[in-house]
């Protein structure tokens, strides 16, 4: 199991793209890994025969784990090692030692474990040699999960292990047990000629928790506006065709949002923030999230870092390079992490307008919806208010209420509003 990001422990085996006996060329897709981030393509490391898989599909293993065998090929399979061939007769092996009964914990004990404070730390292993990843104790800290509880819970990773899924599980259970929640009513499954039953595919799996954990962090609030268009479009339109041939990159809307978006944020810094209980971090560089949708089963947000130092042709490549790579399933899961602030564009599939979700840990996230053209009134110096068509869009920021307000909102989108204006003016 590949190291796929700094902060990774464990993958999962989506998928094995070859079988034992099939050959496999050097830099050949051979499996497709999947962490609590990406999922992603990974090649062989040499050409070879597929000799052995040794992690199925569906699998979860930590990194490190051998996957597979592949042998050269004229070259055998690896033979398991023999058994270690019982003692002779003559040499009885000794009787193994009685187990010792665990000694039952005091009422010290047990009354020390239901009153730990949480958000304490979570020591690797557990008192019943129980081992916990680095993941699973980073969000039992983070949940206010004890070490007592850990050891509650029944894993379901390899040989019994708590994996990060079973924490989680275990975190939204316990809070629909405390006080002012109401009960939570079952839903009868009805199967019949016009129901179908399709089971969650892992990236949607993975979307549904980090939206609820989202929503369970941050109060959120949208606030909306309107921008003018019409000057940018034209100039989209007329350039497009001499950009591309001098800078090797389409010419498309996304790179005017970001340069306008860092603008914006230069302006209002808390919205390129996070929250660390009662401390606002403050960002100094803008690392901006571009939601990519896969097909029409999901999307990613990949990375472009250090977006607020690129030229603006450097930014017209950089989206252009990491929307291929998302789309291409060639992201590492660091390509995910360490945004500071995130722009996502519904217009391209049809989306007016919206209310989109937080980025978590950002503060803030802004979606750019259809362009329209709509008669609207406009001011002219010398004929005053008149009507016109304009190419309009819908612009929404929905926010951490904890730490922007509705004032700072409306700024912020005043702000993003006037620099996209200018740039079509300008340019």
């Amino acid at each position: 199991m590949p190291q796929m990001g700094e902060s990774i422990t464990e993958g999962t085996v989506v998928e094995w793209h070859k079988k034992p006996g099939e050959r496999i060329e050097q830099d050949e897709t051979l499996l497709e890994i999947g962490t609590d981030k990406v999922d992603t393509d990974v090649p062989s490391p040499v050409g070879g025969v597929v000799a052995e898989i040794l992690v199925a599909e569906g699998e979860t293993v930590d990194v490190g784990t051998l996957l597979a065998v592949i042998t050269d090929e004229n070259e055998e399979a690896p033979q398991a090692p023999e058994p270690v061939s019982e003692a002779p007769e003559s040499e009885p092996a000794p009787d193994p030692p009685a187990p010792v009964a665990p000694e039952p914990p005091s009422d010290h004990d047990t009354e020390a474990a239901a009153f730990a404070p949480r958000g304490a730390a979570v020591p690797k292993e557990g008192a019943s040699d129980s081992f916990f990843s680095p993941l699973v104790r980073s969000i039992a800290e983070q949940e206010g999960v004890s070490t007592a509880e850990l050891e509650s819970i029944t894993g379901s990773g390899r040989d019994g292990r708590v994996t990060k899924k079973d924490v989680l599980n275990y975190v939204a259970s316990r809070s629909e047990d405390e006080p002012g929640f109401p009960e939570l009513q079952s839903v009868e499954s009805v199967e019949g000629p016009e129901v179908r039953v399709v089971k969650m595919d892992r990236t949607r799996k993975i979307i549904a928790e980090h939206m609820v954990r989202s929503k369970a962090t941050s109060p959120h609030v949208t606030s909306f506006a309107e921008v003018d268009m019409t000057d940018l479009v034209a100039f989209i339109q007329r350039e497009k065709e001499a950009f591309l041939e001098r800078e090797s990159a389409k010419l498309t809307y996304t790179p005017f949002f970001v340069h306008a978006a860092i603008e914006a944020l230069r302006e209002h810094p808390v919205l390129n923030a996070s929250v660390d209980g009662d401390q606002i971090m403050l960002r100094d560089d803008y690392h901006i999230n571009i939601a990519v949708a896969i097909g029409r089963t999901g999307l990613v947000a990949p990375v472009v870092r250090n977006a607020g130092r690129q030229s603006f042709a450097d930014l017209a490549r950089s989206v252009a390079d990491v929307a291929d790579r998302a789309r291409n399933k060639k992201l590492q899961p660091d390509d995910l992490q360490g945004g500071t602030f995130t722009i996502t564009n519904i217009g391209p599939i049809g989306g007016i307008k919206g209310t989109p979700i937080i980025n978590q840990p950002q503060v803030a996230i802004l979606a750019v919806g259809r362009i329209r053209k709509r008669p609207v009134v406009i001011e002219d110096p010398k004929l005053g208010d008149v009507i016109a068509v304009r190419q309009m869009a819908w612009l929404s920021l929905s926010y951490d209420h904890r730490i922007i307000d509705g004032a700072m909102a409306s700024s912020f989108l005043t702000s993003f509003v006037r620099i996209v204006e200018s740039m079509g003016a300008g340019s």
